[in-house]
């Protein structure tokens, strides 16, 4: 073979190897780039917002003790349904029934002064009036002086008697207290309920709270009549929400149950007001307490289950839709020379195998599918995958349909 020869077959094989090597980059034998495609329909769109928290009985009380003494009857378990005025438990009385017994003691003490005072203001009245009456009859019999004097003593002895009669009241109001606190040795259901929490035993001492030290919580009754979810919701999402919504529940504890509910109180400050957070140092999410009353249901929900809970924050029926993954940015090169943001929102049209960038104006967000507000049409066909291959799609790319795996939508990516 001749130095021309191999030559032209030099060339040959830089020609064909060009030639693969360009097919190649216009994604494998000239076809185009490999994608999914969708077709833009109208779509019934709900969008929702997620937040996680806890059950709780809309109605519950805590039982805490007003005296301290050991618990000596107990009546009532935990998970135990009780009526209004059941008795749940009894303390031992014999303190207590001694404290009365003293207080009865000085009833009757200053009952018996009182009656000593009376019976000394009623002779001090009559000394007066006797002295008083010789004096008006022949002031020389009795003195002026002894008429005061007289006097003096009568006002003294009214002065004793009212004394008297205060420590009656003081000795009673004693009395009213030791039974109050006797009283309170007995416990009885405020509501009916369940019994959610018991925190003693027989044998056990309650303390009674003080300002700086809490009493002994005995036990928690909730009425489950009504079910509440609390929920913490991000301050981004709080203004989404509106009384009312609509949600589903999902409680850990029924793994295969969907319960109901409605958002019934939105919270107007903060758990944890940003001050606090600035005194620890520390740059905290600010959360808000959203409640959602469940509907009524035959589940046993306890206080304090998990709960996940979806809120639905708007609704758009027949909404033209365009998949969440399809949705890009872009270059925006018409303004990027004007100060304004150089980017904008779009997805890829596809048209004879061409994908071309078009800008598109988007409103909610349901589970896998953007309201299309502006921009594209129904029946328009889109660039819904990979999303690696969207990233890095350029306008006027040659593609080609390509069938992803089963369950490789929008969601799937």
């Amino acid at each position: 073979m001749t130095g021309l020869q191999k030559g032209l077959v030099g060339l040959a094989v830089v020609a064909v190897l060009g030639t693969a090597a360009a097919m190649a980059l216009r994604g494998g034998s000239g076809r185009g780039v490999g994608v999914r495609m969708e077709e833009i329909q109208r779509r019934d769109l709900v969008a929702t917002v997620t937040a996680s928290g806890n059950i709780r009985a809309r109605r519950s009380v805590d039982i805490s003790s007003d005296v301290a003494a050991r618990v000596a009857d107990l009546l009532v378990q935990e998970g135990d349904e009780v009526e209004e005025g059941d008795v749940l438990l009894r303390l031992d009385r014999t303190q207590l029934e001694a404290a009365r017994a003293r207080a009865q003691a000085s009833v009757s003490q200053a009952e018996a002064q009182a009656s000593q005072q009376r019976a000394n203001l009623t002779r001090q009245s009559r000394e007066y009036e006797r002295i008083r009456s010789l004096w008006v009859r022949d002031s020389l019999l009795v003195s002026r002086q002894q008429v005061e004097d007289a006097e003096t003593n009568l006002e003294v002895a009214r002065a004793n008697m009212d004394s008297a009669e205060y420590g009656v009241q003081v000795a009673q109001a004693a009395l009213e207290e030791a039974e109050d606190r006797l009283a309170k040795t007995v416990f009885r259901a405020p509501i009916a309920g369940k019994v959610t929490r018991l925190n003693v035993e027989v044998g056990e001492t309650v303390v009674m709270g003080t300002m700086n030290n809490p009493g002994s919580l005995i036990l928690t009754i909730s009425d489950l009549a009504v079910v509440e979810v609390v929920v913490q919701m991000d301050e981004t999402d709080v203004p989404r929400l509106a009384l009312g919504d609509s949600a589903s529940v999902e409680i850990d504890a029924f793994p295969d149950r969907e319960f109901t509910a409605r958002v019934t109180e939105i919270g107007n400050s903060a758990i944890r007001p940003p001050s606090s957070n600035a005194a620890a140092g520390q740059q905290q999410a600010i959360d808000f307490e959203v409640v959602l009353t469940l509907d009524p249901t035959d589940a046993d929900l306890r206080p304090d289950l998990s709960a996940t809970a979806d809120i639905v924050t708007d609704l758009r029926p027949a909404a033209i839709a365009v998949p969440i993954i399809a949705l890009t940015v872009r270059e925006d090169t018409a303004r990027a020379g004007e100060g304004a943001a150089a980017e904008m929102e779009g997805v890829f049209v596809v048209e004879n195998g061409i994908a071309s960038f078009r800008r598109a104006t988007v409103g909610i967000a349901g589970a896998e599918y953007f309201e299309v507000v502006e921009g594209l049409s129904e029946g328009e066909t889109v660039v819904s995958g990979p999303y690696q291959t969207i990233r890095t799609l350029q306008d006027g790319d040659p593609v080609q349909r390509e069938d992803g795996p089963a369950g490789s939508g929008p969601s799937g990516d």
